[in-house]
């Protein structure tokens, strides 16, 4: 669908408002964008003629937005950081494609960014940017071609491809196992649990799927795999960990089972893109190339 005109006011004029709107101050904006006072002060009153109302509320030498011009200024901002990005993301490879990709940290840090030189390698003309991201988004707002999600297929707005499921353990340190002589689900309730904060029921779910209920759950809040990761390794309690994730640390004897009761996650990780994105090319190549990757990693050996 085509965009009235008339809902376009001029870039630069959309420039000096913004500029002013961010600095608070007209004179301000005129010096960062090497124009004089005055032609700052008829563009934005220019902006204010094309809709129709006042943005500033000027009071002898000062101005201050108004409640409907601050809405404006931040869409506006937004808007203005999209276009940037995406003039930055065609100059820096105007010959191939640029996929915007929001990952998960531990994720990106631990599965995806090592296996990510095969991609680059056999898809040279696509750069990817990835960006961190906890927690669905609304991707009209973000100038994101797809993420990596973790949880149930319930993202609105976006189509979501399934990649794989998750299965985690209690794992802690051999000192702490030693210490604790843990023979039951039970007895983990006598030792310092590790909570990781995007996930705040995750032991009572292990709990239950280990045939303890009721349990009254206790521990330290931490907001990030590595960090919670490091604190079982320090003896500071039990993490629930993905295995996936997490071999190396449990190969190398870093980290224990403190009991092994694996348990299978309801959430899984997906691929979500917006609907109006999947026939983007460069995005189905690395689906293509991402589902080739799972596949390849289920196979047995």
């Amino acid at each position: 669908m085509s965009i009235p005109k008339r809902f376009l006011p001029p870039m630069h004029v959309l420039i000096a408002f913004e500029a002013a709107a961010r600095l608070g101050s007209f004179t301000a904006a005129a010096g960062e964008l090497n124009l004089t006072q005055s032609a700052v002060s008829r563009q934005i009153r220019l902006l204010e003629e094309i809709l129709g109302a006042e943005l500033f509320v000027r009071e002898r030498q000062t101005v201050r937005l108004t409640q409907a011009g601050s809405t404006y200024a931040q869409e506006l901002s937004d808007a203005l950081r999209r276009i940037a990005n995406a003039t930055l993301g065609f100059k820096a490879n105007p010959h191939g494609g640029t996929l915007n990709l929001a990952i998960l940290p531990t994720f990106g840090t631990r599965w995806l960014a090592p296996r990510l030189p095969e991609f680059v390698a056999a898809y040279p003309g696509i750069t990817i940017n990835l960006l961190t991201r906890l927690q669905p988004f609304d991707f009209q707002m973000e100038n994101v071609d797809a993420a990596i999600h973790y949880g149930l297929p319930d993202w609105p707005g976006a189509n979501l491809d399934f990649l794989m499921s998750e299965t985690v353990v209690p794992a802690c340190s051999s000192a702490l196992r030693e210490h604790y002589q843990f023979q039951t689900a039970a007895d983990l309730l006598k030792a310092p649990l590790l909570h990781l904060v995007s996930r705040p029921d995750a032991w009572e779910r292990w709990f239950n799927a280990n045939g303890v209920d009721n349990v009254k759950i206790h521990g330290m809040l931490i907001d990030q795999f590595a960090l919670i990761t490091q604190a079982a390794i320090s003896n500071l309690g039990i993490a629930l960990l993905p295995t996936f994730l997490f071999k190396q640390e449990l190969s190398r004897g870093d980290l224990v089972l403190a009991l092994d009761s694996p348990c299978l996650n309801t959430e899984a990780y997906y691929l979500a893109c917006p609907a109006g994105r999947c026939d983007y090319p460069p995005l189905i190549a690395f689906r293509q190339w991402l589902q080739a990757e799972i596949t390849r990693e289920r196979a047995p050996d």
